[in-house]
């Protein structure tokens, strides 16, 4: 689905990524996981588009083709989804006014208000959601586990063909993590696929993972499956930090 070449991303001339490559595949779920300040969340915002970084080598192929030209918006047109570390807020547009207008906007035909709000009342249903928040402001005074779990319901409702979720369960209570846990469940089928971007190992205690990535540096140093993340937990990733 995804399939990242020799990437090198600079931001105000330092090298953050370097002969950076990636390959997700559909119907998995891929984690990167790192120490703090290694280019993990760096990663999240290229994909995006994000214009502070500069990719200056290799390319980024979304379904087999190059979206290194495309604006943040087209990006996700296309059904890149991202949940923010640090979600936004925008004060006097409410959690329902959004998501409509944000699912109008990448569909053809507009969404009928009664079919939007029979599918909202599912998702919150499903999530355990206080159905307040469908008309609050967008993250307005929310809690930072509202915050997240938040994100979780925009990634249902939008239902994109590539979701990365940046640092998601930091900050979490033990069943915020578990409200993310079961969207991301709800979320996964064999036409999607799931980027996980994480310094520990909370969230996955809830998941089935199919592939874990060492992120050191710049530069993916090791890549396993589900025990590769038990053994981060036990050792740490001190003896990784001499790969690079």
């Amino acid at each position: 689905m995804l399939q990242i070449k020799d990437l090198e991303v600079k931001i105000k001339d330092k090298i953050v990524l370097e002969n950076f490559n990636l390959d997700i595949l559909d119907n998995k779920i891929h984690v990167i996981m790192g120490p703090n300040g290694v280019g993990k969340s760096t990663l999240s915002k290229v994909i995006m588009g994000n214009t502070n970084y500069k990719v200056t080598k290799g390319d980024i192929l979304f379904n087999n083709k190059s979206i290194l030209s495309l604006e943040t918006d087209e990006r996700a047109r296309l059904g890149i989804f991202l949940a923010f570390q640090n979600p936004l807020e925008i004060e006097g547009v409410t959690n329902s006014e959004f998501l409509r207008s944000a699912i109008n906007s990448i569909n053809e035909e507009q969404v009928s208000l009664y079919d939007f709000i029979k599918e909202m009342e599912k998702d919150f249903n499903d999530l355990k959601l206080n159905k307040e928040m469908m008309h609050r402001s967008l993250n307005t005074n929310f809690s930072g586990g509202e915050k997240k779990k938040n994100e979780i319901l925009q990634m249902l409702v939008l239902n994109p063909k590539l979701a990365i979720l940046d640092e998601t369960d930091s900050g979490l209570d033990v069943d915020a993590i578990r409200t993310v846990s079961k969207g991301i469940e709800m979320f996964k089928n064999e036409n999607n696929a799931v980027l996980i971007i994480t310094h520990n190992t909370k969230i996955l205690k809830s998941l089935k993972v199919d592939y874990v990535h060492i992120l050191v540096n710049g530069k993916i140093v090791k890549t396993g499956d589900q025990s590769l993340a038990a053994e981060i937990e036990e050792e740490g990733y001190s003896k990784y930090k001499n790969l690079v």
